[in-house]
């Protein structure tokens, strides 16, 4: 091959990365570092939105609104919330929109789902029995589908060096507060010296100064949660609480499965086969990391990790379609277990990779930086 032939035609060699760069990349569509705190808070909202719903419907005794033989279905108002995420997404260029549209989109969602049961059955069953277990399917399925966009390969250099750019979009328009002009060069200078990043990381130099920055309620949320649990996790008996929580927890869900199998109860047979497989598939993760957190205690709490994800994206919805709304209990103990399971984590990999401020660094991955000016 000629060296004109190695080089495309704005200058600068094709290396072999290039040739190896996803599909996905080549039509354009890197992903933003951001996206998982997005798509997290997008769900949250999600659900805490139906939890309200519910709560407030149940309060006020179930009023329609409207009239004359019309009923304003809430519905209604989900599907518009949606409507304005995606028109604001789709008009606004840069970053700063996106946790904006997280929020309005899953107060939207949340409006949405809450309906499924008129839906689903042949009366317009609002009180159908398995909404709940619906519900929690579909998030499960979302948070499935953001793992496999974000979490099944490394980030790519180009991306990075995409995220860098899609920064200065919002401090080209409004200028950079510290923080995000910090950001946005890190991110420039982990994409190394692929193509185009000598220009973004001038551009980035030349962007005015601005003090002020942007609120970002999703990103403030995080980093307050990712905050406080660092703190907590300190606490030298908390670490040893949480398992035994996780192993009470995972006994009980087996436990009651049974007894419900052995009374006779009137209840779906593969709901309850469900609670028990799933439960002990969780306990076995447990057992196992409970085997190993004494010599390798990352490797331990790997396990403990992976037994609190078993009972949220399986156990958790069979035991929605057998408790409805009471499972909501066991739903909050998982997910603050995962939470402390996941700061230990932090914590010990800060050790291994020989970093003692591993808090430090979830910090600066949950900064709102994307939405400063």
């Amino acid at each position: 091959m000629s060296r004109e032939a190695a080089r495309r035609p704005g200058g600068g060699a094709v290396g072999p990365r290039a040739a190896r760069r996803s599909p996905v990349l080549v039509l354009g569509l890197p992903r933003d570092p951001a996206g998982p705190r997005h798509v997290a808070g997008f769900l949250a909202v999600t659900v805490l939105t139906v939890l309200v719903t519910r709560g407030l419907l149940a309060l006020s005794g179930y009023p329609q609104v409207g009239g004359g033989g019309l009923h304003v279905a809430h519905v209604l108002w989900g599907g518009l919330l949606m409507a304005l995420a995606v028109v604001g997404a789709l008009s606004w260029a840069g970053p700063v929109v996106r946790p904006l549209a997280a929020l309005v989109g899953g107060i939207g969602f949340g409006l949405f789902i809450d309906e499924i049961g008129k839906f689903v059955t042949s009366d317009n069953d609002y009180f159908f029995e398995p909404t709940a277990s619906l519900i929690y399917v579909v998030v499960v399925f979302l948070v499935l589908l953001g793992e496999a966009i974000h979490g099944r390969r490394a980030r790519d250099p180009h991306e990075t060096l995409a995220a860098a750019a899609d920064l200065a979009v919002a401090g080209l328009a409004g200028g950079f507060s510290t923080r995000a002009r910090r950001h946005a060069r890190e991110l420039a200078q982990a994409a190394g010296d692929v193509r185009g990043a000598a220009e973004v990381r001038a551009l980035l130099d030349v962007v005015e100064d601005d003090a002020r920055e942007l609120p970002d309620p999703i990103s403030a949320v995080s980093q307050a949660v990712v905050t406080v649990s660092r703190r907590v996790v300190r606490v030298r008996w908390l670490p040893r609480v949480t398992v035994a929580v996780l192993a009470v927890a995972t006994l009980y869900t087996v436990g009651r499965g049974v007894v419900l199998i052995a009374q006779g109860a009137d209840l779906p047979w593969w709901a309850e086969v469900g609670m028990i497989a799933s439960g002990a598939l969780a306990l076995v993760c447990a057992a196992v990391g409970l085997r190993l957190v004494g010599t390798d205690r990352r490797r331990g709490y790997e396990w403990f990790r992976r037994a609190v994800l078993v009972n949220l994206l399986l156990t958790q919805i069979f035991l929605f379609r057998i408790d409805q709304w009471s499972a909501v209990s066991g739903l909050v103990v998982d997910l603050l277990l995962l939470g402390l399971v996941a700061a230990e984590l932090d914590v010990l990999r800060g050790r291994d990779d020989g970093d003692g401020s591993a808090a430090e660094e979830a910090a600066r991955a949950t900064e709102p930086a994307a939405t400063d000016r």
